[in-house]
């Protein structure tokens, strides 16, 4: 991988795969909607000589090709406002991947474990059965059959998924993101599910070092790979970790069905996971195993380690590079 191309560039995935390149001296483009953001991002990493800022709409094919600039190597990482995502993922989808076919480039395509349903197995690999039982999961399940398409004969792809994830870049599109906003700035905070039970959560500069040596990779393309977070924890802990970061103690209150469904009426977004949150009383777990096997040791910062750095970063008001 010589250049790279990152759609979603400022998003929480996206801003820390840009940030993982640019560490790695690899020639980036930076691509989003607002140069303001991109700008502002850019001035976060110090404005590296070889980081490129591109503004367009992924829904154009003809953005991403006019930006892609000689890149080998795409990653996905836009993505749609949850109560969009039957009407937008798809064809969001599409359009990347026809700008991929005509530029004849790799894409790595990030995702979550929706497509899996219920789990089946203590550790999920990436052959466990599909059998999505939401309508986010369905819609999920199509998207990555679009992706995996015989249409596209020359753009090579694969697919990374994750489960939640948090970290200095993580924003709204994260569970914990806003919860981990809320308590570095001292502020009442949300947990979304139950915060007794242990989940897996992956630290996203992890996240970004190990789709980063995915994508190096030619074998890598054409198949699913699991990025596993360090391991499992509950709620109560990560809160108490990211409390004692941040120096204050204010309530965090738990939001299951009924609380998301009043906070929906207000705001569309929460109650758009309310039939996700099967998730947070039935974990799901993913297998490392092929990764290790096949490319090297997974990435894996301890969670005291990983949340104090997230409150700290989010605290100074900038995502670092580790």
């Amino acid at each position: 991988m010589e250049k790279a191309i990152v759609i979603g560039a400022t998003g929480g995935t996206g801003a820390a795969i840009t940030e993982e390149l640019v560490k790695r001296g690899i020639r980036t483009i930076a691509f989003g909607r607002s140069r303001q953001k991109l700008e502002q991002f850019a001035g976060k990493l110090g404005n590296p000589a070889h980081l490129t800022l591109a503004v367009g709409d992924a829904m154009r094919p003809d953005d991403i090709v006019a930006q892609a600039g000689g890149a080998d190597v795409l990653f996905h990482c836009a993505n749609v406002p949850y109560h969009e995502m039957e009407k937008k993922l798809i064809p969001l989808g599409q359009s990347v991947m026809e700008a991929a076919e005509r530029l004849a480039i790799r894409v790595v395509a990030i995702d979550g474990i929706y497509p899996y349903g219920r789990r089946q197995t203590a550790l999920v690999t990436e052959e466990h059965p599909k059998q999505p039982h939401t309508k986010k999961g369905k819609v999920r399940l199509d998207y990555e059959r679009m992706l995996f398409s015989k249409r596209w004969s020359k753009a090579k792809v694969m697919i990374v998924r994750l489960p939640d994830y948090y970290g200095p870049t993580a924003n709204e599109a994260s569970y914990l993101g806003s919860t981990l906003e809320a308590i570095a700035a001292g502020k009442m905070a949300f947990f979304v599910g139950n915060m007794h039970v242990p989940r897996e959560f992956v630290y996203l500069p992890d996240a970004a070092a190990m789709i980063t040596e995915l994508a190096s990779k030619d074998f890598s393309y054409g198949q699913n790979w699991h990025i596993p977070g360090v391991g499992l924890i509950s709620g109560r802990e990560i809160v108490q970790i990211a409390q004692a970061a941040s120096g204050h103690v204010k309530p965090v209150i738990p939001m299951k069905k009924l609380g998301l469904s009043i906070l929906g009426m207000f705001v569309p977004v929460m109650k758009e996971v309310i039939e996700m949150l099967y998730l947070t009383e039935e974990p799901l777990t993913l297998s490392g195993d092929k990764y290790n096997r096949l490319i090297g040791p997974i990435a894996a910062t301890p969670f005291q380690e990983g949340i104090t750095a997230t409150i700290m970063a989010l605290q100074q008001g900038k995502s670092t590079i580790a």
